[in-house]
């Protein structure tokens, strides 16, 4: 009945919508209720149906635990220092909400009408929080090996190919910079030269710890994403 009354007012035939929806997730769910509160975003929430948003906190973590698990089977003799940024490569907010997307999580979401008239489908954090809530659904529904089996089916080639998907190096550093009780790291613009039409820039980056490294680029965006990839990889051979 909990179901049928989430279904209530839809337009569409929410349990085909939801049978399918599971094909694209790979799991069948036991108890729809998980589910239920799972896709019920805050902004849908109300005194008698429970939002996403105490799931998305459940599975947050259990996300984490199955990436880092799988980062240290798959390469036994990375440093954390390694390991830090392809973790935070595959659970940041992009990721997740990339892995939604493949899935088409956002068709299936109750929103509230000024979110969904906002576009609220189509915003990467709505889809990626969406996706924790799922993830820790799964787990109360079958456990942590289901959860698991799920993430890593959903998650394929990107676990393998992770230094490829870790394309922004400065939230990447910035993130590995803060695992640590760093400080965000500082970018200075040490040279500026060329004509205005065609300016290059020399920017250096720097951790709380004096690790430095730099890079030239034709923009002050690009030159700090080049350092930061620079520092990074020397923080990764370290």
């Amino acid at each position: 009945m909990a179901w049928r009354s989430f279904l209530s007012g839809d337009q569409l035939n929410r349990s085909h919508d939801i049978e399918h929806f599971e094909k694209r997730l790979g799991y069948h769910f036991q108890t729809l209720s998980h589910l239920q509160e799972a896709l019920t975003h805050p902004s849908r929430g109300s005194a008698t149906r429970q939002d996403n948003q105490r799931l998305e906190f459940l599975g947050d973590r259990v996300l984490g635990l199955v990436m880092a698990q799988a980062l240290l089977e798959r390469d036994p003799t990375a440093s954390e220092g390694l390991l830090a940024p392809r973790y935070n490569a595959l659970v940041r907010k992009e990721a997740c909400a990339s892995v939604a997307r493949d899935i088409d999580i956002g068709a299936v979401l109750k929103l509230g009408r000024s979110e969904m008239m906002s576009g609220g489908r189509r915003k990467d954090a709505l889809l990626a929080d969406a996706l924790e809530a799922v993830i820790a659904a799964i787990y109360l529904d079958g456990g942590f090996p289901a959860a698991q089996q799920v993430i890593l089916a959903l998650w394929g080639d990107r676990v393998t190919m992770v230094k490829a998907d870790a394309r922004d190096a400065k939230t990447t550093l910035q993130e590995w910079a803060q695992s640590r009780g760093f400080t965000p790291p500082k970018y200075t613009v040490l040279h500026r030269t060329g004509p205005d039409h065609a300016p290059v820039f020399t920017i250096e980056v720097k951790l709380d710890d004096g690790q430095s490294d730099r890079a030239v680029a034709g923009s002050k965006r690009n030159a700090e994403q080049a350092a930061a990839k620079a520092l990074l990889e020397k923080l990764e051979a370290s």
